[in-house]
């Protein structure tokens, strides 16, 4: 079969470490188009893989006709860029959160049906081995079901991870609508959802700006969950964790206690009430400092590739989204907000 035309929309540090990397490693992609306001940027990988570059996202979709297209900008064009390449023809890999609105993403997810084309959302949590092996432990039954979890993600702040550091569209309010809960949040609300095989029916939250300096968005939530079986725990998102990021997650279940990523060495730990201990190195989670294949990329692919609707939907993205704007509807509030 002829190989996938590719186009990325935004040239920032998750293209550069991520997105372009991994469709260059891909068998059945071409990359054959890049955009990004500034025109070095998108100069610099069409003159590595051979490709055109743009500087407008609509030209580029009219010249190039993409079969299918990453949407890597600041959360505020996430809809308008993933609903025009939609609307070309273009299969859409949209970065997390997939949208600042619930109007926004449910127009998304109308425009890829009604183009016909496939939505998947940037949610790579669910993907990297660690989730993969924690998933298969608790479906296996041995654990028994999930009473209580906490689940946190925090690392310094985007200063070091994006390509304008401190001037990134990260801290303009206007571009990103939200921080480190649109950033890390959404992974953690997507990977309980994922994990549990259920979905959240009550959020209460405090979110703030706490210490980031001459910003409006976020630096810090925690949250406090209750899923529709009656688990319940606590979801933190962080922009402050300047000693180094954690990403782990520790679910108190009937017959035991399983600890993700709380080990360098094994990523997943199960402790059974019966003394047994479990331990499993299954390859560690990608972190900023340290980048490993985040298996998003393959996945859109091999979709595209079956003509099968992607695992990680727009409507996954969604679910996954609206925990977090509940979120903020309770810090708005003071309410506990049903979703």
């Amino acid at each position: 079969m002829s190989k996938i035309r590719v186009a990325v929309i935004g040239c920032g540090s998750i293209s550069k470490h991520r997105h372009i990397p991994e469709y260059a490693m891909n068998p059945n992609v071409e990359l054959v188009a890049f955009c990004d306001i500034v025109p070095e940027r998108s100069q610099q990988y069409a003159d590595q893989y051979r490709a055109k570059a743009y500087t407008d996202y609509k030209e580029m979709l009219e010249k190039e006709k993409p079969d299918a297209v990453s949407v890597c900008l600041p959360n505020v064009l996430h809809a308008p860029a993933t609903i025009a390449a939609a609307e070309s023809g273009a299969h859409v890999l949209v970065e997390k959160p997939m949208a600042s609105t619930e109007e926004e993403a449910l127009a998304m997810i109308e425009s890829a049906k009604a183009n016909a084309v496939f939505l998947m959302v940037g949610q790579n949590q669910r993907l990297m081995p660690p989730h993969v092996k924690a998933k298969e432990l608790l479906q296996s039954g041995a654990l028994g079901k999930v009473i209580s979890f906490r689940t946190s993600f925090g690392h310094p702040g985007p200063e070091a991870w994006s390509v304008d550091g401190r001037n990134s569209w990260f801290f303009n309010k206007e571009e990103a609508i939200m921080g480190a809960m649109g950033d890390l949040g959404v992974h953690k609300s997507d990977l309980l959802r994922y994990l549990l095989d259920d979905e959240v029916s009550e959020i209460a939250a405090f979110i703030g700006t706490i210490d980031k300096q001459g910003t409006e968005v976020d630096d810090n939530a925690t949250c406090v969950l209750r899923m529709k079986s009656g688990a319940i725990g606590t979801l933190v998102a962080s922009w402050t964790y300047y000693k180094g990021e954690d990403n782990s997650t520790v679910l108190w279940c009937e017959n035991g206690v399983m600890k993700i990523g709380t080990d360098p060495e094994d990523q997943v730990i199960v402790e059974l009430r019966n003394g047994n201990v479990e331990k499993y190195k299954v390859g560690a989670i990608a972190t900023n400092e340290s980048q490993t294949t985040s298996g998003v990329i393959d996945a859109f692919i091999d979709a595209i590739v079956a003509g099968q609707p992607p695992v990680i939907s727009g409507e996954e993205g969604l679910k996954s989204l609206k925990v977090i704007l509940a979120a903020f509807e309770s810090q708005e509030t003071g309410k506990i907000v049903q979703i």
